[in-house]
């Protein structure tokens, strides 16, 4: 059996690839800290996150395939990570209020038995509805935005703010599952097979 670990602390990714594979996996969480690299543009900041995570976790482990995975909210050129408080919440809402935005994720697949590594970005569109500052302070009241890249949750109350999307939905949650069936691909792995992780 190949063994999948998913290098993240993120219970929507986990829900994820558990609906794309089965629960035949295992969650290690980095140590890995974030921090911004200013000379970065947004695609390369992403996969600079997802590899380091990656990294910080293959390199305990003898054998496997590691997944990584780091999503961004990009709105006028800036950057929106997780807000940690309501406040920071509520400033990201007003921010991405009514505005088109970009929802960025770096996703690397490292196959520890021979060191190969697969690295791609997925980027979805994700129109905002013009929201009153009533349904701000209630979505913030809410506590869903919290820790949430773009301070919402598609999946969630969230779904109310946003008409519509272009892209990958689940790039939007937090994994994008189509590239990464494509990415496992390469390495052998049919999701689509009798017997996927075999």
């Amino acid at each position: 059996m190949r063994c999948i670990i998913l290098a993240s602390g993120s219970p929507r990714r986990k829900e994820l690839l558990s609906q794309l594979i089965g629960d035949s996996f295992e969650v290690v969480v980095p140590s890995y800290e974030e921090s911004e690299i200013e000379d970065m543009d947004p695609e390369s900041l992403v996969l600079h996150h997802a590899v380091q995570k990656g990294h910080d976790v293959a390199k305990k482990l003898q054998k496997g395939v590691v997944i990584s995975a780091d999503s961004m909210v990009l709105c006028e050129g800036k950057l929106l990570g997780k807000p940690n408080s309501n406040l920071q919440a509520q400033q990201m809402l007003k921010l991405i209020n009514g505005q088109i935005v970009q929802v960025i994720t770096g996703l690397v697949l490292i196959d520890v038995n021979n060191g190969k590594e697969l690295k791609d970005t997925v980027s979805t569109l994700v129109f905002i509805k013009q929201l009153s500052d009533d349904e701000i302070a209630s979505y913030v009241t809410s506590e869903e935005p919290i820790d949430k890249a773009g301070a919402f949750a598609i999946q969630g109350k969230g779904a109310a703010i946003v008409e519509r999307i272009e892209g990958d939905y689940f790039n939007v949650v937090g994994l994008p599952l189509f590239t990464l069936s494509e990415m496992l691909m390469q390495i052998g792995i049919n999701v689509l097979g009798p017997t996927p992780l075999e």
